[in-house]
């Protein structure tokens, strides 16, 4: 497989060590800038940078000694030289795209590194999966570093999911070139409890001298959070609170903070920096869910530093917690993270530190983005067909199967509800009285409650799973579907009507997965993610059109919600409390056991 090379540091010491004292030509010098030194957090008026082989080879007051006839000249300007932005903790599969096109997407936005956890396409595809999201990643112009997901099931028992990951697949995988760690442990109560599959996959990739990340998704910091810190997850990014991220890194994790499309979990962490003065080289910044729609429109990585430096954050600090802590965390501070002699050369020019255009980025000593506009190709692989044929409904859906029976002779049920919870990942465990008719149960929009249906699409059994849910304020009769429903990946429909429910579920099954919206029996939006049911090879600008009008069309019925498709695709999250659903019934969370539909007859 032709993979886009770099030279390794020792390969590269010779002329790197010749271009910093004059003996030798660099290929790109930088002149006049103002050198933004996250290594001392600093910032040096009137330095040039000079670049080979892809790589820093000389910082300092002046560069030229390193010029010579074949050199490109990139004139700062008196602009800063900031190194390029990584994000710690992310999924590709949630901007609905590829990793090129995702590549693509967020390059001109300065992002230079990821370090990426496919573990949904894990759940669709298993080992191959992550393969192929492997592979198309060294393909890249820019650094996206894999972790191999550490749980397919990411609750063994709670749900079934197209495959599962094994210790065996997690030791194969760390013999391959992009494989940087172990994904977010999700199964903590796993850890906590000293399962001998979670604890082999951690050993696996600890002898293999990786990174384990962490996902610890409960807000009890007792003994069970020390439980977990112990098993070796080196990071976590579910904190809520200053409480959390405190927490964290006093037991020597490093407090990963999240702004994504639907996460808002800086703001309320920061102040641990901010306030409480704790050590911010501890603490990373990072996006971990991005639709098509926030990467196109808002930004990525450079969105998320803005926002920490309007929360209050120093823009050095808020610079390095996406750059070198980063880095360091990932055992990487010698090849990224820093604009420092032996790292990979990427860089950005801006004009300022805390609005930050990024006016020009440079990744692996090349231009990559000037100005917003890509000037690089982002290589695709040729997903294969197995990849893209994995809706497998096993029959045509009829209204009937989203009919939730009700008790023998009951008038109205008391039943249990999933309550969404504005910008941020967990839900609530909610009870509605419901009305029954003609021996059904019906939703109630009064109260905001309408249901909601797991749709079985691995393996073609036709199942159903049927419950309710509050929050989305949808009104008239509709349904949404989507084949991204973290982590299982199986489908999701909500609605008002059992018709629009059915006919939303078949659309999916015969354009092979993505998002669709039907209202008064019509669909109004769909996004085709033909891609194991999670991604669209095509450009992130048309994928986020797509997006856009999906958008437009909850708010058409009735939705609210701010980026309520992010709401809607973590409703088989059995890993976040309090309550979701899987293809084997309602989940409480808090307890990770099923639970009944109804508390009590009526």
């Amino acid at each position: 497989m032709e993979t886009k090379t770099l030279k390794s540091w020792p390969e590269s010491a010779a002329k790197l060590v010749a271009v910093a004292a004059g003996r030798e030509a660099a290929d790109l010098v930088i002149r006049g800038g103002k050198w933004v030194n996250v290594q001392t957090r600093e910032i040096l008026d009137n330095h040039d940078i000079a670049i080979a082989e892809g790589r820093f080879a000389y910082v300092g007051p002046d560069a030229s000694h390193c010029v010579g006839e074949g050199t490109e000249i990139i004139e700062a300007q008196g602009r800063y030289m900031i190194p390029g932005l990584c994000d710690g903790h992310m999924h590709i599969e949630s901007g609905m795209l590829t990793p090129a096109e995702f590549a693509r997407a967020v390059i001109p936005h300065g992002t230079t590194t990821m370090f990426t956890d496919p573990h949904e396409i894990a759940n669709v595809l298993g080992l191959r999966g992550v393969r192929l999201m492997h592979d198309e990643a060294l393909l890249q112009p820019v650094n996206i570093f894999t972790q191999m997901p550490s749980c397919a099931p990411s609750a063994p028992g709670l749900e079934t999911t197209g495959y599962e990951i094994t210790p065996e697949d997690v030791a194969e995988a760390m013999t391959w070139p992009g494989i940087v760690g172990l994904g977010e442990m999700m199964n903590f109560p796993g850890v906590v409890n000293g399962d001998a599959k979670m604890l082999a996959e951690i050993a696996a990739t600890q002898r293999a001298g990786k990174t384990v990340g962490g996902h610890y998704a409960s807000p009890d910091l007792g003994p069970a959070f020390h439980a977990y810190a112990a098993g070796g997850p080196a990071d976590d990014h579910e904190g809520t609170c200053e409480a959390d991220a405190i927490a964290r890194v006093r037991q020597g994790m490093r407090a990963m903070m999240r702004l994504g499309s639907a996460w808002y979990d800086v703001e309320s962490q920061i102040t641990a920096i901010t306030e409480k003065g704790l050590d911010p080289r501890n603490f990373i910044l990072c996006t971990d869910d991005c639709h098509s729609g926030t990467l196109v429109n808002d930004g990525h990585m450079n969105r998320v530093v803005r926002h920490a430096i309007a929360c209050g954050c120093d823009p050095l600090i808020a610079l390095q917690m996406a750059t070198v802590n980063t880095a360091t965390h990932f055992g990487l501070e010698r090849e990224i993270g820093s604009i420092s002699p032996g790292r990979r050369a990427d860089v950005i020019l801006t004009s300022d530190l805390e609005t930050l255009p990024i006016e020009h980025v440079i990744a692996r000593g090349v231009t990559v983005a000037r100005e917003g506009e890509i000037t690089v190709d982002c290589p695709h692989l040729d997903w294969p067909e197995d990849a893209r044929a994995t809706v497998r409904l096993g029959k045509t859906l009829a209204p009937a199967d989203f009919e939730i029976k009700a008790p023998e002779g009951a008038n109205r049920v008391k039943a249990k509800v999933i309550g969404m919870v504005e910008n941020q990942a967990p839900t609530k465990a909610l009870t509605a009285s419901l009305a029954v008719t003609d021996g059904l149960v019906e939703g109630d929009p009064e109260q905001d409650v309408c249901q909601i249906a797991l749709v079985e699409r691995h393996r073609g059994t036709g199942g159903v799973t049927n419950a309710f849910v509050s929050g989305f304020g949808y009104e008239g009769p509709m349904a949404m579907a989507s084949t991204v429903a973290h982590d299982s990946h199986h489908m999701i429909v909500v609605g008002t009507s059992r018709e629009d429910m059915a006919r939303a579920a078949n659309r999916l099954g015969e354009v092979g997965g993505g998002i669709t919206i039907f209202k008064d029996g019509e669909e109004i939006a769909l996004v085709e993610l033909p891609v194991a049911g999670l991604m669209s090879d095509r450009p992130a600008t048309e994928v986020a059109a797509k997006a856009q009008k999906m958008v437009e069309a909850m708010a058409a019925c009735g939705c609210r919600l701010n980026n309520a498709y992010m709401q809607h695709s973590l409703l088989a999250l059995v890993v976040i409390p309090e309550l979701r659903i899987s293809d084997l019934g309602l989940v409480d969370v808090r307890t990770f056991e099923l639970t009944p539909l109804f508390e009590q007859e009526g």
